[in-house]
């Protein structure tokens, strides 16, 4: 518990936490930044790591700091494609094996359900998936288990993560400094989580409604 309720802590306080670590530790910030962003897209047990909200805060201390929001763009959207990349690829040489019960949090369900998933939405889930916590860590590793071919997931792999890393560095430069924002940046990042939550919200809810619906009475 005591775990969690600093994880929480850190996600709600990300920008002072951030703010530390630059002080501290000036451009070896951009290490660490390359490598949260690499692990919570490329390994399936770090899906808690922060992601959105890492890029959000670190986008908005780049216009206050010696952040450079290019560099950051330069770096962090090749450890999103790269992290895929790596995710993909175990995915790819572990296969259904993961899913056989020896690991507690991967169940045979989500394997269906996300296949299902990429069924319905075809390639483009891979993009869609960056803006959804914890999906954005699985999606990846579920493409190389179900065998798509690399060039097609590569291809919107790449889409993806430039976007993603694009769209909340800017975000957090441009909106980052308003005082609004800067006063309650933890309700920002609760913001942030519960509107990438959303579209998978809405997925599980319509999945049950389909599923009543398809359910004798």
């Amino acid at each position: 518990m005591e775990i969690l309720s600093d994880l929480i802590a850190m996600f709600l306080h990300l920008d002072e936490v951030l703010a530390d670590v630059i002080r501290q530790y000036g451009t070896l910030t951009y290490a660490f930044l390359f490598l949260v962003i690499f692990l919570e897209t490329g390994l399936v047990v770090t899906p808690f790591l922060p992601g959105d909200s890492l890029l959000f805060a670190a986008g908005a201390l780049s216009a206050t700091t010696d952040l450079d929001p290019l560099v950051l763009f330069a770096l962090l959207a090749p450890a999103a494609i790269l992290g895929d990349a790596a995710n993909y690829t175990i995915g790819h040489k572990i296969g259904e094996r993961a899913f056989d019960g020896s690991i507690k949090f991967l169940k045979k369900e989500y394997l269906d359900k996300t296949h299902a998933f990429y069924e319905k939405h075809g390639n483009k889930t891979i993009v869609l998936a960056r803006f959804v916590p914890i999906v954005r860590t699985f999606a990846p590793f579920v493409a190389g288990v179900g065998k798509m071919t690399y060039l097609h997931f590569a291809t919107y792999n790449v889409i993806g993560g430039v976007v993603w890393v694009a769209l909340f560095i800017a975000a957090g430069y441009f909106f980052g400094e308003i005082p609004f924002v800067k006063e309650n940046f933890e309700f920002v990042v609760i913001g942030i989580i519960l509107v990438s939550v959303l579209p998978g919200v809405f997925e599980w809810w319509k999945a049950r409604q389909e599923a009543k619906t398809a359910t004798p009475a």
